[in-house]
C-alpha cells in the first residue's frame, strides 16, 4: 500500500487547502475534472496544471507547476506513470508539502525521493474516493 490512512487523512484534513491537479483541463470526460469538482466540494482550491492552461472550475490554470506564482500545499497527479516521476520532482522543488499520485499512477523510485525530501506521499489511491470515506 502506498498511503497509511494516517497519511491519507493528514494530507486531506491538515495539510491546506491549494491543490494543484496536474493533468487537469476542461475535458468533462477525464477523470481529474471529476475528481477536482469533488475536492472543490470538500473546500479545496483547485488549481489547474496542463500546458493548454485553461481556467477549469472558475480556477486559472497554469502550463507548469513553476509557472503558479504563489504556495501550492498539495499536487495531485493524473499524468502516467512515466512522467509521474518528473512531476513529483517540480512538487519538491515548488515547495510543495504532499505529493498524490492517482490510481494507476505508480512509481516507486519517485514515491521514496518525495518521501526522502520530508514531503507527505499517496501513490494509486483517489483523493475523491478517500474524502468521502471520511465523512
Amino acid at each position: 500500500m502506498y498511503g497509511d490512512p494516517a497519511t491519507i487523512r493528514k494530507i486531506l484534513t491538515e495539510l491546506g487547502d491549494t491543490w494543484a491537479v496536474v493533468g487537469l483541463s476542461n475535458n468533462q470526460d477525464r477523470a481529474a475534472y471529476g475528481v477536482a469538482r469533488v475536492l472543490k466540494q470538500f473546500g479545496k482550491r483547485v488549481v489547474p496544471v496542463h500546458p493548454k492552461a485553461e481556467t477549469v472550475h472558475g480556477e486559472p490554470g497554469y502550463a507548469s507547476l513553476e509557472a503558479i506564482p504563489f504556495k501550492v500545499d498539495v499536487v495531485d497527479v493524473f499524468v502516467n506513470s512515466a512522467l509521474a516521476g518528473a512531476v513529483a520532482d517540480s512538487a519538491v522543488a515548488a515547495g510543495a508539502e504532499a505529493v498524490w499520485f492517482q490510481l494507476n499512477v505508480i512509481d516507486e523510485a519517485a514515491f521514496a525521493r518525495t518521501r526522502e525530501a520530508g514531503l507527505d506521499m499517496v501513490m494509486d489511491r483517489c483523493p475523491a474516493i478517500e474524502l468521502n470515506s471520511l465523512r
